[in-house]
């Protein structure tokens, strides 16, 4: 049975493991929160993962370098001595109350297609290429996108309710479905909701459903049923968003895990994720 790791991220430097039975793979939790969890195959590795990270997020600053849509565009983050850090590794996870930090990629509205370069020093946000050419979605998408910092889809662990499918080897997602149209490198506070298994060319590519704690609405929605109440349409157009996008390029639409259910019975559990510090902004 997988187990389920976290880590406390109190402190400036933390390594600390926490093991419990992870719940059922299809629990709804009860209100006001839905928890979520990760969890790991202990059999791939037994060391402690050292995170070094930052106690209060809200102090870390994003800087750009270069301009947006050119291949030298960065965005960077700043602790407030002004010393880089990265919004992959230095960023706690978990907030406590059942909410999370999220970082934003990419706003709502925008087709630029952003994400944290995992295999640059301090991991910061870019434009993602293709055979050198800047890359974006070929419509807007709809909501703020980003990842769960400390956060990573192990590809070397198949879930077994997911079709068997791998990790895609990068952090995990979160669609944001609150109101405001965020800044890149924005820092949220989010309240998870539900989940979407994905599986993109037969990778498994959780997308979490959240909403920042400071939405007019967050106090109105605790589950994707809450979601479907608040929120009307919204799941279903996620869904087919993240199917369809690819379509315009020749690409067959992406499927969905765990029997393409209904969001409203799609979960936050049995995450196929562990918590790590790669070192790469060492």
């Amino acid at each position: 049975m997988a187990t389920t790791r976290v880590m406390a991220a109190a402190t400036n430097t933390t390594s600390s493991l926490i093991f419990k039975r992870p719940p059922s793979p299809f629990h709804i939790a009860k209100k006001p929160s839905l928890s979520l969890s990760f969890t790991f195959n202990p059999t791939l590795s037994k060391r402690l993962f050292t995170c070094r990270s930052i106690y209060r997020p809200e102090n870390v600053l994003s800087k750009e370098e270069g301009q947006p849509e050119t291949l030298d565009y960065r965005v960077f983050f700043l602790d407030n001595s002004g010393k880089k850090v990265s919004p992959w590794h230095d960023i706690p996870l978990r907030l406590g109350d059942g909410a999370f930090n999220f970082v934003v990629e990419i706003p709502k509205e925008s087709s630029a297609k952003m994400e944290v370069a995992t295999d640059e020093h301090f991991t910061p946000i870019k434009q993602d290429t293709k055979k050198g050419k800047l890359r974006y979605y070929p419509y807007n998408i709809n909501w703020n996108y980003g990842l769960l910092p400390q956060t990573w889809e192990d590809p070397s662990l198949a879930n077994s309710e997911v079709e068997g499918a791998f990790g895609d080897n990068d952090p995990v997602d979160v669609v944001e479905i609150g109101d405001k149209q965020r800044k890149i490198g924005e820092i949220l506070k989010v309240k998870p909701l539900g989940a979407l298994a994905m599986i993109d060319e037969g990778e498994l590519d959780w997308k979490i459903i959240a909403i920042s704690l400071d939405d007019p609405k967050a106090s109105l929605v605790n589950d994707v049923e809450d979601v479907e109440k608040h929120f009307p349409g919204t799941l279903t157009a996620i869904r087919d968003w993240f199917r369809d996008y690819k379509i315009p390029d020749g690409k067959p639409a992406n499927k969905f895990g765990l029997g393409n259910k209904q969001q409203t019975r799609i979960m936050l559990s049995r995450l196929s994720l562990r918590l790590m510090n790669l070192g790469l902004n060492s």
